[in-house]
């Protein structure tokens, strides 16, 4: 039987546990002989504490793209009252657009808040009016215009 630290991390993961996490945080690509090394312990160590996290959905291994690598180089905000259908099924239609970069429903004055990506400033009316005003449900759209971002990161959890 193999009894655990009473020194747990914060978020219920030890301490090689979430070493593991933040190493991997850093350097997606870390070898598992490179993770090894630094927290003193074997490679099928690391490997068997990837695979186990990866299954508790504790963590997750992804690569993430930088959005204006894909040429998206104007970000709109854009807040959405809907009417006349439930705000997840609205929500659901709305993520189908490619521009669409996150969803979400909300409380307070918007159902949905939505995060936009657009090649540039000319399309801005066409996506509002056209695209996004065009699916069934949406009411009324607030949009702000992104001048600078001022964080981007997508870790899900810091340790």
């Amino acid at each position: 039987m193999r009894i655990r630290s009473a020194k747990s991390h914060p978020t219920g993961l030890d301490k090689i546990d979430a070493g593991i996490v933040e190493i991997l945080q850093a350097n997606g690509r870390a070898t598992n002989q490179e993770i090894a090394a630094r927290l003193s312990v074997s490679a099928a160590t690391i490997s068997s504490r990837i695979r186990r996290l990866e299954q508790s959905r504790a963590m997750r291994v992804v690569a993430v793209s930088d959005y204006s690598a894909h040429g998206f180089n104007v970000l709109i905000a854009i807040g959405v009252k809907v009417r006349g259908r439930p705000p997840a099924d609205v929500g659901q239609d709305l993520a189908k657009l490619h521009e669409v970069l996150s969803i979400q429903t909300t409380t307070g004055p918007n159902d949905l808040e939505m995060l936009v990506g657009l090649r540039d400033f000319s399309q801005i009316n066409t996506f509002l009016t056209v695209q996004a005003a065009g699916i069934a449900g949406v009411y009324e759209l607030q949009s702000g215009l992104a001048t600078d971002v001022l964080k981007y990161e997508f870790n899900v959890v810091r340790l």
